[in-house]
């Protein structure tokens, strides 16, 4: 039977007295842990949401034994966000500077129960919707600040399957920061030994200012700077206002290899760059936009072995900033692939050690935030394996975010290494022709189906 991607979940049975706190299981450090300026940023202030389907369950007891146990060594993780009160500013909750108190208060684990199969979950996976956020405990928590840095809720499944899903504060982690996390909390698990772990290097006081050296002036970095002749508009809250539906496209080897042939004069790019270049091209193409527009293309850069001296191994706090290539919605409609991925390449190119320091120096004015007015953001997902994790019962059967939204996500795709799956969220009206420009490159004789749980939406 063919799922619709919009189902209705049922609704969760959680067991009684939930949830639970997870505090470490032997004493650890009690302190304050400064937040870098990059940690801090406004543009993270949120938790990163990954859903996890399993087709066998996971014990509840050693589940929760293991975190306590890996809560020892990423112990800020069960403490607490504060702001930084300074004694001489005035600022709103949203301009103080936060910092986290390691406490041991304990991360937030809940049990339930949900009447649906692994398989009927997976029939519906490629595309979220609202109605997953049933997976997840709402914790009640009138801000941000006040909500704990990881929340887990674990949900039986019909089958004997489970579906694990984890909300990770983005100022304390990134990508590779909770990948890393993950895996070492799996690990106790399977005693994993051919796959040896870093320790965990907590200090951020490596993304702390220094003196201005020879770097690029921060103010000129475009991640941060907004384009006046933009006239106010504003593409992101255009885009907030309206219906929003996920769209979800997979790109095999061939077809990134492909889609490598349609630039012209030919370029040595890696599969990152000419995908993310056809995807930014493709959303403005379908958003119809103003010709003399300014807009952007930001993404995540890993900044740990960029900048000197380099980032410790094990160092899961963030360490990316934003790469901005621009251009006007014109040139970048009228022009070819080449073009593109040479915006792409050049931005890369300017994230030098120096200029990481001028954006370092640049965010402690919690005034200055991303622009993010006409910007298409996209995430690297599909390099850190997250679809790998393994807590003793099988790899998952799917891996991803718990929502979709605006922010377009590079994800992986379990079984395939070298595919990518792209999901956004774009106003249902021109959803189709986003897809059309996705996949124009392709011809007739390489249409393949995104999967038997997805059929119709074809790679046309």
């Amino acid at each position: 039977m063919e799922r619709s991607w919009d189902e209705e979940l049922p609704d969760c049975r959680y067991e009684q007295k939930q949830p639970s706190l997870i505090k470490p299981n032997s004493p650890a450090p009690n302190h304050i842990l400064y937040l870098s300026n990059i940690d801090d940023q406004k543009f993270l202030r949120f938790s990163i949401k990954y859903i996890y389907l399993f087709q066998n369950s996971v014990a509840i007891d050693l589940l929760k034994s293991s975190l306590s146990k890996v809560l020892v060594d990423y112990y800020p993780l069960a403490g607490r966000l504060k702001p930084l009160h300074l004694a001489h500013e005035e600022r709103d909750e949203d301009d103080e500077k936060l910092q986290v108190e390691c406490n041991g208060e304990g991360a937030v684990f809940a049990e339930a129960y949900m009447d649906i199969t692994a398989q009927h979950f997976l029939q519906l996976s490629h595309k979220p919707n609202k109605s997953w956020r049933k997976l997840l405990f709402r914790v009640d928590a009138r801000t941000f600040v006040e909500t704990p840095p990881l929340v887990v809720q674990v949900t039986k499944l019909q089958c004997g399957g489970m579906i694990m899903c984890t909300a990770i504060n983005h100022c304390l982690c990134d990508g590779i920061g909770t990948s890393q996390f993950l895996h070492a909390w799996s690990q106790l698990i399977t005693k994993a030994v051919d796959n040896h772990l870093p320790t965990p290097f907590h200090s951020r006081h490596l993304f702390k200012p220094q003196s201005p050296s020879s770097h690029l002036p921060p103010l000129l970095h475009p991640a941060f700077t907004k384009n006046h002749s933009n006239t106010g508009f504003s593409l992101n809250r255009y885009l907030q206002s309206q219906l929003l539906v996920p769209t979800s496209l997979t790109y095999t080897t061939s077809h990134t290899l492909r889609l490598k042939t349609q630039c012209e004069p030919s370029i040595k790019c890696t599969t990152f760059e000419v995908l993310a270049s056809h995807t930014w091209r493709s959303w403005v193409k379908s958003l119809d936009l103003a010709p003399s527009l300014e807009v952007k293309l930001l993404f995540s850069m890993n900044i740990r072995n960029k900048v000197k001296p380099e980032i410790p191994k094990g160092y899961y706090g963030n360490g990316f900033v934003l790469a901005c290539a621009k251009s006007t919605v014109q040139e970048l409609v009228d022009s070819n692939l080449y073009y593109v991925v040479k915006l792409v390449q050049e931005a890369k190119s300017t994230l030098t050690n120096d200029c990481v320091n001028g954006i370092v120096e640049l965010l402690e004015d919690k005034i200055v935030t991303t622009d993010l007015s006409a910007s298409l953001i996209i995430s690297q997902w599909s390099k850190l394996g997250l679809e790998d994790l393994n807590f003793g019962q099988g790899k998952p059967l799917h891996m991803g975010p718990l929502t979709s939204d605006i922010y377009c996500l590079f994800l992986p795709v379990v079984g395939d290494p070298n595919a990518i799956r792209v999901l956004v969220s774009l106003p249902k009206s021109v959803v189709s022709k986003f897809e059309y420009y996705m996949n124009d490159f392709l011809d007739t004789n390489s249409v393949e189906a995104n999967g038997d749980h997805e059929k119709g939406n074809l790679l046309l």
